[in-house]
């Protein structure tokens, strides 16, 4: 399947009771640090809300929940390689994505045949403190000669105005938080995303 070129980033499940309904075909929700009856309900919803809505939900991290609840797709960081297992994920029929930051990374992820690869941070970034600077646009073009037909997935400080730019460098896919959670008016810049991503 084609996966959407927009794909949001939630921490919580609310948001995607607003978000589905405006045509968001693609999100990830990632959950950290939450009880694990709390988590198993927002995975849960998650799951039946983007059926519902006919969008593909990316579980962050949890893939034992995952493989559980039936979900279709999980995205491990390379941290969460070191203790997932990818042969268990795999035997399921999960669709796994990656992130990666550096060439070791990208070889590592490659060896997973993942089903997309993220490139993050494009540019600075407030969500998390990483050890990364930022990749810069130029890196996109460099991971997708090296992908292929691996979709790649632009993260990071990534805005409605930066998008076209990352779509030219080569990124299939572009991947935002902080540009809707933060946003004044989180419904109006997600209109403006899919404007954008079409």
């Amino acid at each position: 399947m084609t996966l959407s070129r927009f794909y949001p980033i939630f921490d919580d499940v609310a948001w995607l009771r607003g978000m589905l309904p405006l045509g968001v075909k693609l999100v990830q929700l990632r959950i950290k640090e939450k009880p694990d009856d709390i988590l198993r309900a927002q995975l849960t919803e998650a799951r039946d809300l983007c059926r519902a809505h006919d969008a593909v939900l990316v579980v962050n991290d949890h893939w034992q929940l995952a493989i559980e609840l039936g979900c279709d797709w999980v995205h491990l960081g390379q941290e969460d390689l070191d203790i997932a297992d990818v042969t268990a994920i795999r035997e399921t029929g999960l669709k796994l994505g990656v992130s990666t930051h550096d060439d070791a990374e990208l070889d590592r992820a490659l060896a997973l045949a993942p089903d997309y690869v993220a490139l993050g941070p494009v540019y600075p970034t407030i969500l998390k403190k990483m050890k990364w600077h930022e990749q810069g646009v130029e890196k996109l073009t460099t991971w997708k000669e090296r992908i292929g037909e691996t979709p790649l997935v632009a993260i990071g400080g990534m805005s409605v105005e930066r998008a076209p730019r990352a779509f030219a460098a080569g990124a299939d896919i572009v991947s935002a938080v902080t540009d809707i959670t933060l946003n004044a008016d989180p419904d109006a810049r997600v209109r403006a995303w899919l404007g954008a991503c079409a």
